[in-house]
């Protein structure tokens, strides 16, 4: 065997990921957010790069001056000033007055109980106490600090700061500054002159057992009629076990969808219309542009020219990721024109790699471009994602899991209360629609849609 340096031409195919590519590949699953985000980074570190106006053609504001008339509007809607309209106090508006001055605020749950305090305690030690309680109060609305602490803290007696707690207690919403399930449902009840010792005995020993339905056992154990305990667990079920969460609370983060594409259904057809607002675009600033052409230093040649390939490329990947976006919902639209006409139990089962090999793409791109990009229809504002479900053998070949659940929700609208449908009874019925589905996938569904068994249904 020789051993030795030897040179040899062979031809493979590899598949290389560009800086360009991963660039591409990374802006097709961001989201609108992160997309503008990602945007606004790179306008600030490549000059070149501008965002182009929809409702203005020109490239500054001082073209738009220059090649529009100034319009005197004070003089114009002069003849139209309607002392009705006008505000009783002269002159312009103060600095101090901003747009935030004339929007409404949502009232938070520590500010609606500081008011009613104020309102309820004139003695200043009562009224600092009271503070200290509803500073203690946690954003569902339970005291998250013990009494004993609180009347050691200002060096009282257990029994005062307790009294100073049911007043607050009474305050709207009424259970706050509870201690558990059991007190706050008892301060509601009692609130409405409807607490009896039987609805006490059942709020104090049986609260997991009224969420289970255990309608029998309650009614064995304290020696009272079925028909009574369902009465008294459905007044139950009407109380507000988290008085606290309808106010605003300062850690909430509001987040509002904006959906990326619009189904409009026009002329017996549906048109898939892209929100230009989730798709910004991107053009070369026009003073960069020339001083390209202009400029006789090799520097800053070198620089522009760099800045101008980094940009063309973002603007072409921002277009690709367009195109791809809308290919994929204009196929997903193809697959599921049923459901659109129907609602939900039309949904069919769709995979993936249906929608990638009907429009030539890898899986993989699909996947990207269905992440975190929602389309507004007539039936509703669904993610992308949403249209793709695993399915269940029917008449058809299959039908998709969100249809069985929309099938299996129907049947136990419609059912008896007194006689609920058991999970395999469920079953048998969906067989005879051809659907073939067994117990434990009805069970699986039925948790996920949070309907609870066939015992936890039954009503007395």
């Amino acid at each position: 065997m020789r051993l030795g340096f030897q040179l040899n031409l062979e031809q493979s195919q590899k598949l290389i990921m560009t800086p360009e590519l991963r660039q591409a590949i990374k802006l097709l699953q961001l989201t609108t957010q992160e997309l503008r985000q990602y945007i606004e980074t790179e306008m600030a570190v490549n000059p070149l790069l501008e965002m182009e106006l929809l409702d203005n053609t020109t490239e500054n504001i001082d073209d738009y001056r220059e090649n529009n008339e100034e319009i005197d509007w004070k003089d114009f809607l002069g003849q139209y000033d309607d002392i009705s309209y006008r505000s009783n106090i002269s002159g312009i508006m103060s600095p101090k007055q901003t747009f935030e001055s004339y929007t409404s605020s949502k009232q938070t749950l520590r500010e609606n109980l500081l008011f009613q305090l104020n309102l309820t305690f004139f003695n200043l030690e009562n009224r600092e106490i009271g503070e200290m309680i509803i500073e203690s109060i946690d954003r569902n609305g339970y005291l998250n600090t013990s009494i004993e602490e609180i009347a050691e803290h200002f060096g009282v007696d257990t029994e005062k700061a307790e009294n100073i707690l049911k007043i607050v207690q009474t305050f709207e919403p009424v259970g706050v500054g509870s201690r558990d399930l059991s007190e706050c449902l008892s301060v509601q009840l009692k609130m409405k002159n409807m607490l009896n010792c039987d609805i006490q005995n059942i709020l104090k020993n049986h609260l997991e057992d009224v969420a289970k339905n255990r309608i029998s056992k309650i009614s064995k154990e304290l020696d009272i009629c079925k028909k009574e305990v369902q009465r008294i667990c459905d007044i139950i079920k009407t109380l507000e076990p988290k008085p606290g969460r309808g106010f605003r609370c300062d850690e909430d983060e509001i987040k509002f969808i904006t959906p990326d594409l619009t189904l409009q259904y026009i002329d017996n057809e549906y048109i898939i219309v892209q929100n230009d607002s989730t798709f910004p675009r991107l053009i070369i600033n026009k003073y960069y542009k020339q001083l390209l052409s202009k400029s006789k230093e090799e520097n800053i040649a070198n620089f522009l020219k760099e800045k101008l390939n980094s940009a063309m490329w973002v603007i072409k990947s921002i277009d690709q990721r367009r195109n791809t976006i809308y290919n994929v919902a204009l196929s997903i639209v193809k697959f599921q024109k049923e459901f659109f006409d129907m609602g939900k139990k039309h949904l069919r089962p769709l995979t993936l790699k249906e929608v990638a090999d009907d429009i030539d793409v890898h899986e993989s791109t699909v996947s990207r471009a269905t992440t975190g990009k929602y389309i507004q229809t007539p039936r509703g504002i669904f993610e992308l994602k949403f249209f793709f479900s695993s399915g269940v053998e029917g008449n058809d070949g299959g039908i998709a899991s969100t249809s069985v659940k929309s099938m299996i929700k129907e049947l136990i609208d419609d059912e008896e209360p007194k006689s609920p449908l058991s999970d395999q009874k469920i079953a048998d019925i969906l067989k005879e629609k051809n659907i073939q589905i067994s117990r434990r996938t009805v069970a699986k569904y039925r948790d996920e849609l949070r309907i609870p068994s066939s015992s936890g249904r039954r009503r007395f």
